[in-house]
């Protein structure tokens, strides 16, 4: 896969390039992520990327032109590409788009700031729109990063296990169990000794369960997206039972 990221602070993304999952994920050649600067396609001697809007109001707007003409020196790779905006407007980026992204070859992230971006680049250039959340950042270089690496890890053999992303918080819209590790007794507080078993299918068993209690407690919203079986169900009612 191969992410093209349209920003004026090109200089912000060498450590998502550089380091952790994404980095070994470059250096390996699993994903190419070029990094263009809007500012070198600006015009007059200031390179100008942003104008004041027509119409009045405060801020600046970022011009159409240096967007385009950046778009334009993207080279297409072969298969299915979107360009996205990002944007507060946008679709709310989730797990289960992360997915669908990652099925992609080529994502183009459009990097707004100020005011946003000249509405002809939206509604001529832009195939999606996805907003992180329901606030306010002063550009969409963070985003971008996030937006990178939750797809990033998604693309088969860049996680080290075969598993290691199947049973993450928010797949199957379930949030994580618990998770322990050495020492065994800490401050007193012991691992539960079904981890200790040996039995992997009772294991199993007990982490779908806390899954299930765990989202009930922080995120019970997830639950009705959930995917449950009857097991499951059963589990969630016995849960709900004993919190009335």
């Amino acid at each position: 896969m191969r992410f093209d990221i349209l920003s004026i602070f090109p200089e912000m993304f060498p450590f998502l390039i550089d380091y952790g999952i994404v980095g070994r994920a470059v250096e390996s050649g699993k994903i190419q992520i070029n990094v263009a600067n809007i500012r070198d396609f600006g015009e007059g001697p200031h390179l100008m990327t942003d104008d004041r809007p027509f119409g009045g109001g405060d801020g600046m707007v970022m011009k159409p032109e240096p967007i385009f003409r950046t778009l334009e020196s993207i080279p297409r790779v072969e298969g299915e590409r979107k360009v996205i905006l990002l944007t507060p407007q946008g679709q709310r980026f989730n797990q289960s788009m992360a997915r669908s992204l990652c099925k992609l070859q080529q994502i183009i992230l459009v990097c707004g700031r100020y005011e946003g971006v000249d509405e002809r680049i939206r509604s001529r250039y832009v195939d999606m729109e996805v907003s992180i959340g329901d606030y306010i950042l002063t550009g969409g270089e963070l985003p971008a990063m996030i937006i990178v690496e939750a797809v990033s890890r998604l693309i088969s053999g860049i996680l080290g296990g075969a598993t290691s992303n199947c049973e993450e918080s928010f797949e199957d819209c379930l949030l994580e169990y618990p998770q322990y590790t050495r020492p065994r007794v800490f401050q007193g507080d012991d691992v539960p000794p079904i981890l200790l078993s040996g039995d992997h299918e009772k294991i199993r068993l007990w982490r779908r369960a806390q899954s299930i209690k765990r989202t009930l407690e922080k995120r019970p919203d997830l639950l009705e997206r959930a995917n449950l079986s009857e097991r499951d169900k059963s589990i969630l009612e016995e849960l709900k039972q004993k919190k009335v």
